[in-house]
């Protein structure tokens, strides 16, 4: 059962994409492994979720309208009280480039398109249950 065993309580993952088929099999993956969630579709309302669902990861899509995956990125690490949500962020241009500006902006892990759900699994699992394995 994933979840926080200290506490009981599930782990809330947001999840920021606009294209829907992605998001309904992030959906299926977050719902099979036993997460809370919520979806974004748009860059403009995201920090505003992020800031009110204080999810424990975000998985968040560099592509975005208005707003892009970077920029809410360095607004979420710039906010102290945001410091202990993990980013995932995902990119159908995984370049070794792209992932070196993620990673500086502060996210905790970066994930090509079209990825495989067991590699989506394992990040996932990485960055919510660290020395569960």
């Amino acid at each position: 059962m994933a979840g926080d065993s200290t506490t009981g309580t599930r782990r809330r993952v947001l999840i920021v994409e606009d294209e829907d088929n992605i998001a309904i099999a992030l959906d299926y993956l977050m719902s099979r492994e036993g997460y809370e969630h919520d979806r974004i579709a748009t860059g403009a309302g995201a920090l505003d979720a992020i800031r009110k669902l204080h999810p424990d990861l975000v998985l968040l899509d560099v592509m975005l309208p208005e707003v892009s995956g970077y920029e809410i990125c360095q607004e979420v690490r710039a906010d102290r009280g945001l410091a202990d949500v993990k980013i995932l962020m995902m990119t159908a241009r995984g370049s070794a480039m792209e992932r070196r500006k993620g990673i500086a902006l502060g996210a905790d892990g970066f994930i090509a398109k079209p990825f495989e759900l067991k590699e989506l699994r394992d990040e996932v699992h990485r960055l919510l249950e660290p020395g569960a394995r």
